[in-house]
């Protein structure tokens, strides 16, 4: 031993590339590629001219249509996410899982999903007290796949899926490219809240804003946890428990 520091091993840390990070621009490009719009857009431009899919009902927006663009869109946005981390050389278990237990973070992030929906709940109380005016939806869209039990469980699959999995891996995704080019993860945790809380604007601006609090809330899980898993496991989760509380609602006489 000589005493030097590089005879000292280097603490193990984590580190989400295993190869070359692309160019801020390409960076920019790929987070919004995958942030949701631009793939929806071309799943469901392709359904209404490939098949002939119609998006509406007599009733509104068709629940086959809705399933069907959500379900490829995950695929499509999956598809991307990988294409793009192989194109740098990077790991997606690092990425994405870094040096934690998946199994703990499930466990985790579900055990997290009554103080979410307890969260959500209060905040939207005060909100509506407060600030009436931002409750300019009465009716959540979401009501009408509550119709009948089986269109309410083919709709949880598709907040379980499409918005607990395919969600937080854009986030994910979009928050490692700001970690390494695009002004740090803090910053495109915000960016990416605020743009997530206004694409629920149809349901009003009061959940829109809560709903923006609450993925800052995931997006804080990724960044202090280096794992997506926690986020995906209460997202879904609390989706879940949407839907639940929406058909509780309506066989009660509540829902309106």
């Amino acid at each position: 031993m000589d005493g030097s520091l590089s005879a000292v091993p280097a603490s193990p840390v984590f580190d989400a590339t295993l190869g070359s990070p692309p160019a801020t621009m390409f960076a920019a490009l790929q987070a919004i590629a995958v942030c949701g719009i631009p793939t929806q857009v071309v799943v469901a431009t392709a359904l209404i001219l490939g098949t002939g899919m119609a998006p509406l009902t007599p009733d509104g927006l068709s629940l086959e249509f809705v399933a069907t663009v959500s379900f490829l869109d995950t695929a499509l946005v999956a598809i991307l996410i990988r294409v793009f981390l192989m194109a740098g050389g990077e790991n997606s278990r690092n990425v994405y899982l870094g040096h934690r237990r998946p199994s703990g973070e499930i466990w985790r992030g579900l055990a997290l999903v009554p103080v979410a929906f307890l969260v959500v709940v209060g905040l939207v109380s005060a909100l509506r007290a407060m600030a009436p005016w931002l409750h300019n939806v009465k009716v959540s869209p979401l009501e009408a796949f509550m119709g009948n039990p089986l269109d309410a469980a083919i709709f949880a699959v598709v907040v379980i899926l499409a918005g607990g999995v395919r969600e937080e891996l854009q986030r994910g995704f979009i928050l490692h490219r700001f970690g390494q080019r695009l002004g740090g993860m803090w910053v495109g945790n915000l960016v990416f809240g605020v743009a997530f809380g206004l694409l629920h604007f149809d349901q009003g601006w009061d959940i829109a804003l809560v709903i923006g609090l609450l993925g800052l809330a995931w997006g804080a899980f990724y960044i202090r946890r280096r794992s997506i898993v926690m986020s995906i496991a209460n997202h879904a989760g609390f989706n879940a428990v949407q839907v639940l509380q929406q058909v509780l609602a309506a066989s009660l006489g509540l829902g309106k």
